[in-house]
């Protein structure tokens, strides 16, 4: 027998017996001793972790990749807020070219993060269930089920119909109408209304610090909760002639419960920087508009003056909208201020607009909006000082708007939501105009090109269910057809059939 074959046979031997000692030790090993065997105690799974702690993740995300995220960023231009340019991907977004406005990779990362954003919160909501690891802790039932409907209703609101009731449960979820998801949505954010009542009403506080926007207040959730209803009732105001009276009810329930608005500020402007300013240092890619600048100067708005501010040193402290030299222009088009101040909060949903909702539904319904529009128009002075970190007196200028009209409600809303709330200002334009109502005036001139509408009236799909989804792919469109829906029809919200 040589060396290899003498070693080879013992090895062999070894192994037997180590198996052997092994099935000896399992069998008579508890099964839970033997679930233990292989578990990375460093890295537990995720029904291991208690939901207070996906709370933070789940409120950062939905402020970075929702709200504050490309989404608003493309939006703005689109809207006038802003103007884009770097000879780049906003250029090409300002000039209204196709290839970005239509293309499915252009909102993948946000389509990406919010779903994982909401498969994080769908786990937070179950662990709330009876026998859940959180089961009958009535804040976070309510915290979850709020982050649920802002994360959606972002979705529905720009894209029309989604995938929604097999979107985190099926590989190729089937699309449903936005009709039935606002339906689904205003249900969830009443029982997102009613836990967060019953938790405010026993003093329950099972998030603490790990909530960065209210420190695990369920009396704040409760008035984020009435102001988001409030919203979602603004949004059907096209469908539902009710909606605006209704959106008075809950913006008014919002405020009684405090409500000063939704904005995560654990920046310091060092260690982490709000996604707006970030992708500002990175890019420079947003500038000033002209749009904006002309509405301000009209109405001798000293907020202008940090809005339009000459950052380069260029000479150019704004660029009129759709200007194609200072789109492709690098680092010339002066930008706000704020943009430069990484510490500036982020907005999920401002105190500025819960009372430009019931300044408008109490204007259209034929109330008294002067108080509410004078405290929307503070409200936004006190916001634009915060974020640019100057003074900017809003006294005098208040006053001297006097009683508001329906036109000057929404303007001043449009002024105010310039800061980081272009999305929602996104869905004003397109409701009031299927309403045959403009109260801004879009100014850029490539919105029509030879004859063809090239403002998108909704946002393209993420790439990665556009090839992946055949559901998702047949919405989109394939050939010479992909995406051209995007310029002919409205979300089902704003007059369109999805």
């Amino acid at each position: 027998m040589s060396v290899y074959t003498f070693n080879t046979t013992k090895n062999m031997l070894k192994k037997l017996l180590y198996i052997t000692l092994l099935g000896a030790v399992a069998s008579s090993c508890s099964d839970g001793i033997m679930d233990k065997i292989n578990r990375d105690e460093a890295n537990p799974p995720a029904t291991a972790v208690n939901a207070k702690f996906q709370v933070t993740d789940a409120v950062v995300a939905t402020a970075y990749s929702g709200w504050g995220s490309a989404y608003a960023w493309y939006v703005s231009s689109f809207t006038e807020q802003t103007f884009g340019t770097g000879n780049n991907q906003a250029m090409k977004a300002e000039l209204r070219q196709r290839t970005e406005t239509a293309a499915s990779t252009t909102y993948n990362n946000e389509w990406n993060g919010l779903y994982g954003n909401l498969l994080n919160i769908k786990q937070i909501i179950e662990k709330t269930a009876e026998g859940g690891l959180n089961g009958g802790q009535k804040d976070i039932e309510g915290i979850g089920q709020v982050l649920w409907v802002l994360n959606y209703e972002l979705l529905t609101d720009v894209h029309g119909d989604i995938p929604y009731s097999e979107a985190l449960a099926s590989s190729q979820p089937k699309l449903d109408a936005q009709k039935d998801i606002y339906a689904d949505l205003m249900t969830r954010i009443d029982a997102a209304i009613a836990a967060l009542k019953a938790a405010a009403d026993a003093g329950e506080n099972n998030t603490g610090a790990q909530d960065l926007l209210y420190g695990g207040d369920p009396g704040k959730w409760l008035g984020l909760a009435h102001a988001v209803k409030a919203r979602l009732l603004l949004n059907q105001g096209f469908r539902d002639n009710t909606a605006y009276g209704k959106a008075i009810a809950e913006a008014e329930a919002a405020v009684s419960a405090g409500f000063e608005g939704a904005e995560l500020s654990i920046f310091n402007g060092v260690d982490c920087d709000n996604s707006w300013a970030a992708y500002n240092w990175s890019r420079a890619y947003t500038g000033a508009n002209g749009t904006v600048v002309d509405l301000f100067t009209e109405r001798n708005d000293p907020r202008v003056e940090v809005y339009a501010v000459d950052m380069f040193g260029s000479g150019t402290a704004y660029a009129p909208a759709g200007n194609e030299a200072l789109a492709k222009s690098t680092e010339t088009v002066g930008y706000p201020m704020w943009l430069d101040n990484g510490a500036a909060t982020l907005h999920i949903f401002s105190k500025s607009e819960i009372y430009f909702i019931l300044a408008e539904c109490k204007a259209r319904t034929g109330g008294d909006a002067t108080a509410d529009f004078t405290a929307a128009v503070t409200a936004s002075f006190e916001d634009y000082s915060k974020a640019a970190e100057a003074d900017i007196d809003a006294e005098g200028y208040v006053e001297s708007l006097g009683t508001p009209t329906l036109k000057e409600i929404m303007t001043q809303k449009y002024l105010a939501q310039a800061r980081d709330e272009q999305i929602q200002t996104y869905n004003d334009i397109r409701r009031c105009k299927a309403q045959k109502e403009e109260f801004v005036t879009l100014r850029n001139p490539q919105n029509t090109q030879s004859g063809l509408n090239q403002w998108p009236l909704r946002l393209p799909y993420g790439n990665s269910d556009v090839v992946s989804n055949p559901n998702v792919a047949k919405a989109f469109g394939t050939g010479n057809e992909a995406g051209a829906y995007l310029f002919t029809e409205n979300v089902w919200l704003f007059g369109g059939t999805r």
